[in-house]
């Protein structure tokens, strides 16, 4: 085992590191090149966890035997560029937590779009059928602490594309891949094809014993699939045929089949509505039934699972103006699926920090839903200029004056919907920031 181990950033990731490495008698040091939260700061205090914040200790990097980067920090970091060039291994946080999860099983969702929602419904299966779990990942508690706090018999992940890069053992009993789409191309020198294969890590460990659940109707995935060979039972889900395990939505009826437990339910009863949802839907139900959760169990979790924060989230009619929070939307692609599920006239509200965005992709959703584009950042030319000609386009560069904009925009029966396609950080603290600062201006209205 590794006894020198350095952590690099202290967010949720690298603090619950730094608990479970202290629990497992590692010598641990965290260094942040920023200041930590207060909470943070208190919690390695209180543990005796040495910390370096503000600056970089680099002797004391490199002497590291093994070093845990936050998910935050890219390849091209000075930092990271030096460990790898000093062959220090770098892992993530989950990989660090796999290695002390003990007889732990776990189940892993990633996708580009939907991860947050369908790993909060499967969470809300195994809660339902009792069992002891936790809900862990990309999703707000870090694994890692979890591990070290307060162990369960199974981890419900959502796992995002940089938590996979940096893994080596890491293994999911059962993955879920939603779907991928242009993402985070910057992370990625700008090429697809990088980002595919990084999702597709989540299966990288997998064997026959395990099972992996993946969208058949997603071309990218079924192309990759084609050429890479997956150790794990695969279970694909679809709109578009039969499959005999798996799921399937016909005639709006969805049918799941995974061992020789057969399920049948209406989509009319999912709670989740939108096709995108119905994809999540599937993919709990084939994960829910897999770890052998009864079907009365599994038709109730999906009836009673109300929707998160920040993703398609009602706020408030405002003078016969719907308002919905998307803010979670942070791709293109999320935005499509928002737009697609709309059935009355929308104010769309658009913009942030644009990561390779091709706004070309809702451009036909715009043309058919779409009255007028809000956009809401500090630099909205791109946005502008693809949509000027086709919509009533305003610049704005707060959620107050965006909000206000829209309203004005706006007649009775609309939606004012928030569903950016682009990350936060510009105006923002984060997308909760952005949605949290965005409801907080509808309700002054």
């Amino acid at each position: 085992m590794y006894k020198k181990l350095v952590i690099l950033g202290g967010g949720e990731s690298g603090i619950g590191a730094a608990l479970l490495a202290k629990a497992k008698a590692y010598d641990v040091l965290l260094m942040d090149e920023g200041s930590l939260k207060e909470g943070y700061r208190n919690e390695l205090v209180k543990a005796g966890i040495e910390f370096i914040e503000k600056e970089i200790d680099e002797k004391r990097l490199l002497e590291a035997d093994e070093v845990v980067k936050s998910p935050g920090i890219p390849e091209k970091n000075q930092w990271v560029k030096k460990l790898r060039a000093a062959r220090i291994p770098v892992i993530s946080e989950i990989e660090l937590a796999y290695r002390h999860k003990g007889d732990s099983r776990i189940i892993a969702i990633t996708g580009s779009n939907g991860k947050s929602t369908t790993t909060s419904l499967i969470y809300h299966m195994c809660k339902q059928a009792e069992m002891s779990c936790a809900l862990v990942g990309n999703i707000g508690y870090s694994f890692a602490k979890q591990i070290a706090e307060d162990p369960k018999e199974w981890y419900v992940a959502e796992i995002s594309s940089f938590q996979l890069d940096d893994i080596q053992t890491f293994r999911p009993d059962i993955a879920v891949l939603l779907n991928i789409t242009e993402d985070h191309l910057d992370r990625y020198d700008y090429k697809f094809e990088n980002y595919i294969s990084s999702k597709f890590r989540i299966a990288m460990n997998q064997t026959s014993n395990d099972y992996f659940i993946y969208n058949l109707d997603d071309e990218v995935i079924t192309d990759y699939l084609r050429e890479n060979s997956i150790q794990s039972n695969k279970l694909p889900i679809s709109m578009k045929q039969e499959v005999v395990k798996g799921a399937f939505i016909k005639d709006d009826e969805m049918h799941v089949q995974t061992g020789s437990e057969q399920m049948e339910m209406s989509v009319y009863d999912f709670a989740l509505k939108g096709k995108h949802n119905q994809f999540n839907t599937m993919a709990a139900c084939v994960a829910g039934s897999t770890v052998d959760i009864r079907k009365d169990k599994i038709r109730e979790a999906v009836q009673t699972f109300e929707s998160l924060e920040h993703r398609m989230e009602p706020v408030a009619t405002v003078r016969g103006v719907e308002f919905i929070n998307d803010s979670k939307a942070t791709n293109v692609n999320s935005t499509w699926f928002a737009l697609e599920s709309m059935t009355k006239p929308v104010v769309l509200i658009l913009g942030g920090v644009d990561k390779g965005n091709d706004y070309s992709a809702i451009m036909e959703m715009v043309q058919e839903k779409v009255k007028a584009i809000v956009c809401m950042g500090v630099d909205n030319t791109k946005i502008v200029e693809k949509f000027k000609d086709v919509v009533k386009v305003v610049s704005t560069s707060s959620a107050i004056e965006a909000v206000n904009d829209a309203f004005k925009v706006a007649t009775v029966g609309d939606v004012v919907l928030l569903s950016p396609a682009c990350a936060s950080f510009d105006l923002f603290k984060n997308y909760e920031d952005r949605g949290t600062q965005f409801k907080e201006a509808v309700r002054n209205l």
